[in-house]
């Protein structure tokens, strides 16, 4: 075959047999579905309680001048932040919109909720990144305060209208 195509013959050693190797991969899976789990609701909202403690505590620094712990706070914050939207998005998230896709207008709801936290968290990154800084001299600090005042109020706001209108969607099947 390779010779007809211009190119050299393979050479087989002698007594070599040709193995024919078969692999079966499935080609798609069915979709996993998310169970409902009692507990979730519960503990996305101790998350909330859990971010709130430590954005107060990170305010509670800039307030006593105290700007030296405040990167490492904010990274910490960052972190846990990340880990809440990563479960509400894989266990939260999934779920709802799979038991209400016959729902179009909670299902929008869910979508808005949704598209808007992925820019609420684009801008605590973006935030948290601002203020990784060595020394907070005047204007940063300043800076600091108003961007803090900032994201405290976008992310209470959150809070409250994801615990009062979206969290109640979350029900058995």
């Amino acid at each position: 075959m390779r010779r007809l195509m211009g190119g050299q013959p393979v050479r087989h050693r002698p007594g070599a047999t040709h193995r024919r190797i078969e692999i079966d991969i499935p080609t798609s899976r069915p979709p996993r579905q998310i169970s409902y789990d009692p507990s979730l609701v519960e503990s996305l909202e101790k998350d909330h309680c859990e971010l709130v403690t430590l954005f107060k505590e990170i305010g509670q620094c800039a307030k006593l001048d105290e700007y030296a712990d405040v990167p490492m706070l904010l990274l910490s914050f960052k972190t846990r932040l990340e880990a809440h939207l990563i479960a509400e998005n894989v266990r939260f998230y999934n779920y709802v919109e799979s038991t209400l896709e016959h729902d179009a207008e909670n299902t929008m709801l869910i979508r808005s909720f949704r598209r808007e936290m992925n820019s609420i968290a684009r801008g605590v990154v973006d935030f948290v990144k601002k203020y990784q800084v060595a020394r907070f001299d005047v204007q940063t600090r300043n800076e600091f305060v108003a961007d803090y005042n900032t994201v405290g109020a976008l992310l209470t706001q959150r809070i409250d209208r994801e615990e009062s209108s979206l969290y109640p969607l979350y029900q058995p099947i």
